[in-house]
């Protein structure tokens, strides 16, 4: 099937497939504690985040996995620089009006093209914490996904996260994603409990 080109749209954030010149914003990125807790892949060096940037373009070229970095514009005004500038290293973005700072990112993980589930994923920068960038970003993904898969039959998308992650949980009502059930740890990879999350697509207009 054909994939929407479109990209999701968040108000005051950009959203684009990852890029290889987003190595070095990874790296930065991942050297905040709670994210190395909550993810599974090390991003510790530049070839780290080669491999990981490898895995979203393979994913993205197969059907399987639909990364995009979130990217937040700045220099249009003192307080959007400073915003911009405390949360992380500029990248290259499709803004066209200035440098932007990755703040975010969020997948759709559809595993079995064709299949009537798939599963959402996001995490944020530190310093982009508390302003509202993850609801906003997965609002965004879902309503691309629903849209660009509708007619290959997704009809509900599902949202995990472990029980001690308290911040995915208010995300995941923010955005509508109502808690469906509790997965039980499955260790070494799942240590702990976990929390589904759930949303169905909109009724058909």
């Amino acid at each position: 099937m054909t994939v929407a080109t479109e990209l999701p749209a968040a108000e005051g954030l950009v959203l684009r497939p990852f890029r290889d010149e987003d190595a070095a914003a990874l790296v930065e990125i991942y050297r905040d504690e709670t994210l190395r807790r909550f993810t599974r892949i090390p991003l510790t060096d530049l070839d780290e985040a080669a491999r990981w940037l490898d895995l979203q373009h393979r994913g993205r070229a197969d059907g399987e996995r639909y990364s995009f970095a979130v990217l937040e514009p700045f220099g249009g005004s003192a307080a959007g620089a400073a915003a911009g500038a405390a949360a992380g290293p500029a990248v290259g973005s499709a803004v066209e009006d200035g440098p932007a700072t990755l703040v975010a990112n969020v997948v759709l993980k559809r595993g079995t093209p064709g299949a009537a589930t798939a599963e959402v994923g996001y995490w944020t920068a530190a310093a982009a914490r508390g302003r509202g960038v993850a609801p906003r970003a997965l609002e965004a993904l879902t309503r691309w996904a629903f849209a660009a898969f509708a007619a290959d039959g997704l009809v509900r998308l599902d949202l995990l996260h472990q029980v001690d992650n308290a911040a995915s949980c208010r995300v995941a009502g923010k955005t509508g994603y109502h808690l469906a059930g509790v997965l039980r740890a499955r260790p070494p990879e799942y240590p702990l409990d976990g929390h589904l999350h759930s949303r169905p697509a909109p009724p058909a207009a």
